[in-house]
């Protein structure tokens, strides 16, 4: 009955809008984590904002190392004399005559303050870290604190977190060294790079909504940062919800923001009608996270919807209707593996009694191998693709997608074996895992199925092995479930990566690396592992050898790196990847314009128009 009403609800609402050629409704999964360009981080937020806002430039259609002009005259090369001292310094000149959604005039200023903002701001678990090692060559803001200083940045506060008399001439070192990097030069911008770094242009390109521009006027009325030398430390690490930006943006871009209806998951653009190109077609734009399946194939076939989220195991649900195209066998960058939590949150409620008792697991569980390794072996991952992708993915030896340098298919993969699976986990805690048995939860994201299904798998496998394990499956809205994973309270996390530029490193770095975007979720031990010398490394630490890989300009020496730290990844079963998968786009044939991108967080509905829907 509550399907039933919860269909009609949403059938309802859509009514007053499936007839408008003017209006598109797109049925997703899910809702935008945040709209703080600087910190959103998840595609669903990406897809918001690449609609609103506008980057330097952008690429040019499908291509992944060819780009267009966009805010931005010009695409800087060495030809066009635009990128300077043999890589480090990159010109943009700024396109004249682009204004706000607001009225207000884009001008250089704009440029260097949404750079500024975003790398002092630096909010952990969010993006930024790649304009900070792309420009600077560290990873944080608390690096350039320490560089400049010597000094950890909380040694600059005391215990009411208040700066010390000191604190101010640092904060102007920092301030000053990152007003150096980014210039304003008449109606130029130009980035003053640490060192020659070549994927730049594809970590500030239009889909990376860190290089995002807004508007230093209006976001300083909404109460972002000053843009004062002293006072960005009063932003820096802001709580998602305190953020000015987290459920409202404002931008140069072909869509105006005008709602996020929480309640509804659901967010309404409207075509900006001073857009400095030709205005959008198509006037108005739903996206609407429906998670209930069902609902969102009957809109796509009544025309309610004009795109929707179809799963992959449901796809032959609509094959053969005449009015649905399906686009398949689309390349992606992308992967999504089963991370672990090596040091969970004590006050984690996934963790059932907290203690090796039968009840519940210790909050370092998995920084034992063979707990890690236990669970590797548990997953049956040709019935994941075959049975509930149907075949559209591949597997992987680790999170490194088919396609970038250094992938290597003769690496080894986890196996489904149960016999091996047993053997780990009487080791796992010389033992007493196996004896004493265990409880605890695993979380997905509700609506995708493919994860759903995988947690179902370590549940049925384990249990089935011993009696005494006992796991929990929980299914968690999108955002519950991202911050959990950011708090690290969920033992194991099921998470996709898709790149934000197509660069190795991307990957690496983002699953592997102490300071890559999933270590906070991996936990203190983790971060401690993969941070200290190993002798199979020749006595470096994975995260020395990872950034050596990222700065060699040798293409097979890179490679060779790349090897050595999957062999290693693997031996330690750091995380366990489940698939990369295959594209497939699915909407209305009277949708028109649609085009592929690997690295489009979703769709560009400014290239759409709609032909014979009335």
């Amino acid at each position: 009955m509550k399907k039933i009403l919860v269909f009609l609800m949403v059938v309802l609402a859509v009514a007053l809008f499936a007839a408008d050629p003017n209006v598109l409704v797109d049925a997703t999964i899910g809702e935008p984590d945040t709209l703080d360009p600087h910190l959103a981080y998840d595609t669903a937020s990406g897809e918001v904002l690449y609609q609103v806002y506008e980057n330097l430039i952008q690429y040019d259609g499908s291509s992944l190392n060819k780009f267009l002009p966009r805010l931005s005259t010009e695409v800087p090369t060495v030809e066009n004399g635009l990128i300077k001292d043999g890589g480090k310094t990159y010109i943009f000149p700024i396109r004249k005559g682009v204004k706000f959604h607001n009225g207000n005039d884009l001008t250089p200023e704009d440029v260097e303050y949404s750079f500024e903002r975003g790398l002092l701001y630096n909010p952990a678990g969010g993006p930024v870290w790649m304009l900070w090692y792309s420009i600077f060559g560290v990873w944080s803001v608390e690096d350039l604190v320490k560089e400049v200083s010597g000094k950890d940045y909380d040694e600059l506060f005391d215990e009411n977190g208040n700066p010390l008399p000191e604190a101010e001439e640092v904060f102007k070192k920092v301030y000053d060294e990152v007003d150096k990097a980014i210039e304003v030069e008449g109606d130029n911008v130009v980035f003053h790079l640490k060192r020659a770094y070549g994927p730049f242009l594809n970590v500030i390109a239009q889909s990376a909504h860190w290089g995002a521009i807004l508007d230093k006027e209006w976001c300083i009325e909404q109460g972002l940062w000053d843009g004062q030398p002293t006072t960005w430390w009063k932003w820096h690490n802001q709580r998602k919800e305190d953020s000015p930006l987290y459920q409202t943006a404002m931008g140069t871009g072909p869509y105006k923001f005008v709602e996020w209806d929480r309640a509804q998951q659901k967010v309404i653009l409207e075509a900006n009608e001073n857009y400095w190109r030709e205005p959008a077609k198509i006037k108005k734009v739903i996206i609407w996270g429906i998670d209930e399946y069902s609902t969102r194939k009957a809109m796509l076939e009544k025309g309610d919807a004009d795109i929707a989220y179809i799963p992959i195991q449901y796809l032959d649900q609509v094959r053969g209707n005449p009015d649905i195209e399906i686009i398949e066998g689309l390349p992606t960058l992308s992967i999504t593996a089963l991370g672990f939590n090596w040091t969970i949150r004590e006050d984690s409620k996934y963790i059932g009694s907290g203690k090796l008792d039968g009840n519940g697991i210790p909050v370092d569980f998995f920084n034992d191998v063979h707990a890690r390794k236990a669970i590797a072996h548990v997953i049956n991952y040709d019935a994941l693709i075959n049975e509930v992708l149907k075949g559209f993915a591949k597997r992987v030896p680790t999170a490194l997608p088919e396609g970038l340098l250094g992938f290597d298919p003769s690496l080894p993969l986890y196996d489904f074996n149960l016999f091996k699976a047993r053997q780990e986990l009487m080791k796992a805690w010389n033992g007493e895992a196996w004896k004493k048995g265990f409880k605890f939860s695993v979380a997905y994201n509700l609506g995708n199925e493919a994860r759903q299904r995988t947690a179902e798998m370590v549940k049925m496998y384990l249990e089935m092995l011993n009696p005494k394990i006992k796991i929990d499956v929980v299914g968690l809205q999108w955002p519950t479930f991202l911050d959990a994973t950011k708090r690290g309270e969920l033992p194991i996390f099921i998470l996709g990566w898709l790149a934000d530029f197509p660069d190795p490193d991307n990957f690496i770095f983002t699953y592997y690396d102490s300071k890559g975007d999933y270590g906070p979720r991996q936990g203190k031990k983790f971060r401690e592992f993969v941070s200290t010398p190993h002798p199979e490394l020749g006595g470096k630490s994975l995260d020395e050898l990872i950034e050596q890989a990222a700065a060699e300009t040798d293409a097979t020496k890179r490679a060779e790196l790349y090897a050595k730290v999957q062999k290693f990844v693997i031996d330690y079963a750091i995380s366990v990847p489940l698939y990369q998968p295959v594209g497939v786009r699915v909407h209305r044939k009277w949708l028109k314009g649609w085009y592929p991108n690997a690295m489009r967080p979703g769709d560009d509905y400014y290239s759409y128009w709609f032909e014979g829907k009335e």
